[in-house]
C-alpha cells in the first residue's frame, strides 16, 4: 500500500487537501490505483474507474469502489453522476472532456494532469489525439466557468522526461481564496 501511495503524482498530492470532505471522489482512468489509495488514506470515499481494475481490486481498500467501464464509449456511463472531486492523470479523451465540469458538485475540485504537445520528443504518447494543445486546459476551465487555482504547461523530468499540462480548478467560488499559480 505505501509503495502505491508513494508513486502518487506530486500535483495530486499538492491539491488533494482542497477537496471537500463530503461526497465521493472520482479517480478517472485510475490505472494501478495510486491516486485512489492516496485519497482513501486521506479519508475520502473514492470511485476508481478504468477498463482494467484488477490492481485496484487487489488493494482491498474499503474506501475505494472499483468500477470497470470502457471510458471511450459513445454513451458514457458516468453522465448524471456527481462528485466532490475528479482526479485525472495521464489520460485524455476529448469527446467526454466537457462532461467533467457537469459532474462536479458545488465547490467540487478538478485535478487534471496529462501529456502535452511536444511529449513525442521524449517518447509515448506522441499521437496528437492524446496530447493537450498549448493552453488547452486553461481554455477548457474558462469555457466552463471554473475557478483556476493553479495551472502549469511545462517540461518535467520526473518520473520520466515529458511535456505536461496540469490544472487544479474549482467549480464555483471557493470558500477560501486560493492563491492563483501559473507556470509555463
Amino acid at each position: 500500500m505505501h509503495d502505491v501511495i508513494a508513486s502518487a503524482s506530486p500535483w495530486v498530492r499538492r491539491f488533494a487537501p482542497l477537496i471537500p470532505k463530503d461526497g465521493v471522489v472520482l479517480d478517472l482512468a485510475c490505472g494501478s490505483g495510486r491516486h485512489s489509495e492516496l485519497l482513501a488514506s486521506m479519508g475520502y470515499q473514492v470511485l476508481a474507474v478504468d477498463q482494467d481494475i484488477e490492481a485496484v481490486e487487489a488493494l482491498g481498500n474499503p474506501f475505494i469502489t472499483p468500477k470497470r467501464f470502457h471510458l471511450e464509449e459513445v454513451e458514457w456511463p458516468l453522465i448524471g453522476s456527481e462528485f466532490s472531486a475528479i482526479v485525472v492523470t495521464n489520460y485524455l479523451y476529448r469527446p467526454h472532456l466537457d462532461e467533467l465540469p457537469k459532474m462536479l458538485g458545488k465547490e467540487g475540485v478538478l485535478i487534471y494532469e496529462t501529456f502535452a504537445v511536444g511529449n513525442g520528443d521524449f517518447g509515448r504518447p506522441s499521437n496528437p489525439n492524446f496530447l493537450l494543445n498549448p493552453g488547452e486546459l486553461l481554455a477548457f476551465a474558462s469555457r466552463h466557468g471554473l475557478y483556476v487555482a493553479a495551472y502549469e504547461d511545462i517540461y518535467v523530468d520526473q518520473p520520466k522526461p515529458a511535456m505536461v499540462q496540469r490544472l487544479c480548478a474549482v467549480k464555483g467560488e471557493p470558500k477560501q481564496r486560493i492563491p492563483l499559480q501559473f507556470q509555463g
